[in-house]
């Protein structure tokens, strides 16, 4: 049998396709039915920060931060350019982490200002929420992109060496167990597992119109954009600058320009959030 001969002929579609296809999609998770976060308490807890700490991350590479509960922290590109990968995992505890696949599901494929990053089951609450984001005029554009992504999980070296035959050593995978390792003292091989999808920030993505393929584009950020973050529990970060810069045509190599980021850490008028509810883990308890 020849290999053209073994391709199996199409599927042939039933009579009643058109019907089956006709039925209105349902939003899983609708708005409205989420908590809201009060976003004018934290507009004006925004008046009143003051910066006490900073990180550059170099281009690359990767680089970690604490922030406590009640703080805020910013993204900030500051040189040209370029995209970052995000981790966060609660201080305590590393077993709770950022959900990305949660996130997607509860808010949308990109998310902005009032939508906020929920930690993995089964701890379930919300780590951050999207306080501002100077791009936030981006919106989806004519390709059906937009900004900050919760759907690609990280350039890593195991899918660039499948599709390469090569080996990088800077993918943002690796850049984050890198950080993660240096400020938790864990070797490589432990820190790496608790590394988890990520949110792309200031990456602009998109699903192709035709095949519906992940795809990237030339982000829209510049310096002195910024995404800022109120953390609701006690936080460790991680951000990778992408080996991929602005992600315009490649990643997982030295190919394109790339620049650091920085990440900056304030604390408000505490006095403002005394009462603030922040998340106790969730509460549902399997009776087995």
């Amino acid at each position: 049998m020849t290999a053209k001969s073994a391709i199996p002929a199409p599927i042939q579609a039933p009579a009643d396709a058109a019907e089956r296809r006709a039925h209105r999609p349902v939003v899983v998770y609708p708005n409205g039915t989420l908590p809201a976060p009060d976003m004018a308490r934290l507009e004006e807890a925004r008046a009143t920060l003051e910066k006490i700490d900073e990180i550059i991350v170099p281009p690359r590479d990767g680089g970690a931060f604490e922030v406590p509960k009640g703080h805020f922290f910013r993204v900030v590109s500051i040189e040209g350019p370029q995209v970052g990968d995000l981790n966060l995992w609660n201080a305590a505890d590393l077993s709770e982490r950022f959900f990305s696949g949660k996130t997607r599901a509860l808010h949308a494929t990109h998310v902005s200002v009032g939508d906020r990053l929920w930690s993995s089951l089964p701890h379930l609450r919300p780590m951050a929420t999207i306080t501002h984001d100077t791009l936030a005029w981006y919106g989806w554009d004519e390709d059906g992109a937009g900004l900050h992504d919760v759907i690609g999980t990280r350039c890593d070296p195991y899918t660039n060496r499948l599709l390469s035959g090569g080996d990088y050593h800077h993918c943002c995978h690796s850049n984050l167990t890198r950080a993660l390792g240096g400020v938790k003292g864990l070797a490589f091989r432990e820190a790496e597992p608790h590394v988890h999808d990520v949110l792309n920030v200031f990456m602009c993505t998109g699903f192709t119109k035709d095949t519906h393929q992940y795809f990237m584009k030339a982000s829209p950020v510049r310096p002195g954009d910024y995404i800022e973050f109120f953390a609701e529990i006690d936080l460790i970060g991680a951000l990778s600058a992408c080996p991929g810069g602005d992600c315009s045509a490649t990643h997982s190599s030295d190919a394109a320009a790339c620049y650091p980021l920085k990440v900056e850490i304030f604390r408000p008028d505490m006095g403002l959030l005394k009462d603030w509810p922040f998340p106790a883990r969730n509460g549902y308890r399997n009776p087995e």
